[in-house]
């Protein structure tokens, strides 16, 4: 019988010495993109701050600028005298965020498990990892977000950020469950504290949980409705934007509400103690209801964008996967922040 030359899917240009990782060299990219795109899939954070790249180093600086003032002038007076008050002392300050140790998610699946197994494992397996640092990205800048929220200015005379509650530190919801109409409220409350304090319009947003965000969907209540601009669609569960502000749902926002010593216990071991303490990325969110505010309230420098590797290891008879990233998360600008109660 003729010796048969196969089309091998797995070899690159056709070539190997027979060894198990060239053989299966191409399917491990599958692998890799699994990760890629569920990262993406399942991340509500990443689009909605600020986010510098750097090739080296361990932190980034941000800079901070004051505002200037106007006067009428008076014919005549110098104008760069100081005691006429005409020149405009523009504060300066800065924001460093530091970059966190590596951040991973990995498994190992064993050669003889796969070769028993029916169906592919993964690209399940590949998801997986991608949901488990996405979740993990969005709860540091869930986090980082309130924090900024209970931030002051960056410099003298700069506005803080803001929190919104009955006006004596408790629930600015009644006790009855959340209603549509007190979500409206708290909405155009944001709105109104982002404007009070000059934040940008553009890109403003609120992320709310599931239950809440479901509550305005299914309301009647004439803000949201179809026929009066806001573009809610019951039939593909979205309602895109109540007071100017661009809506998300995240379960995630329900996970950050969690007792402090549930949250994410190596958080405190982040570089960024956003809260003080040295509690990390941690504080007490118990009272967090609605999140939100612009993309300048916070920011993300990027050491390591997320990468993946694999390796088959003879002397172990399985695949390492590895997902990682190096990142860290900081407040930059709080007036641009805000935390419902």
């Amino acid at each position: 019988m003729a010796d048969t030359s196969p089309s091998r899917l797995g070899i690159i240009n056709g070539t190997t010495d027979g060894t198990f990782a060239q053989n299966n060299a191409l399917f491990l990219k599958v692998f890799s993109g699994e990760i890629l795109t569920t990262f993406e899939e399942m991340n509500v954070m990443k689009d909605l701050h600020m986010v510098r790249t750097i090739s080296s180093g361990k932190s980034a600086q941000f800079p901070v600028t004051g505002i200037a003032t106007a006067k009428y002038h008076t014919a005549g007076e110098d104008i760069i005298d100081n005691t006429n008050g005409y020149l405009s002392q523009i504060k300066h300050n800065e924001k460093v965020i530091n970059i966190d140790d590596l951040l991973i998610a990995s498994t190992f699946i064993a050669n003889i498990d796969e070769l028993k197994n029916h169906y592919d494992v993964r690209s399940i397996y590949a998801k997986e990892l991608g949901k488990a640092l996405a979740k993990r990205f969005d709860i540091a800048t869930m986090k980082v977000l309130v924090a900024a929220a209970r931030s002051t200015g960056n410099y003298t005379g700069a506005a803080g950020g803001t929190i919104i509650d009955n006006g004596s530190g408790g629930s600015f919801f009644g006790t009855d469950g959340v209603s549509a109409q007190e979500l409206i409220d708290a909405l155009y409350a944001m709105a109104t504290a982002l404007d009070e304090k000059d934040a940008p319009d553009a890109d403003r947003f609120a992320i709310l949980r599931p239950a809440d965000y479901y509550t305005l969907l299914t309301s009647d209540n004439v803000a949201i409705s179809k026929d009066f601009g806001m573009g809610g669609d019951v039939a593909r569960g979205v309602i895109p934007m109540v007071a100017g502000i661009k809506l998300y749902k995240s379960n995630h926002l329900t996970d950050i509400s969690v007792a402090l010593n549930s949250q994410e216990g190596d958080d405190v071991n982040s570089n960024n103690s956003v809260f003080g303490g040295g509690t990390g990325y941690n504080g007490d969110l118990s009272a967090t209801r609605v999140i939100g505010g612009t993309k300048e309230a916070i920011g993300t420098v990027k050491l390591l964008d997320l990468a993946t590797e694999s390796e088959y290891q003879i002397q172990r008879q399985g695949t390492l996967f590895v997902a990682k990233y190096a990142m860290g998360h900081g407040v930059l600008r709080p007036e641009c922040a805000v935390e419902i109660r």
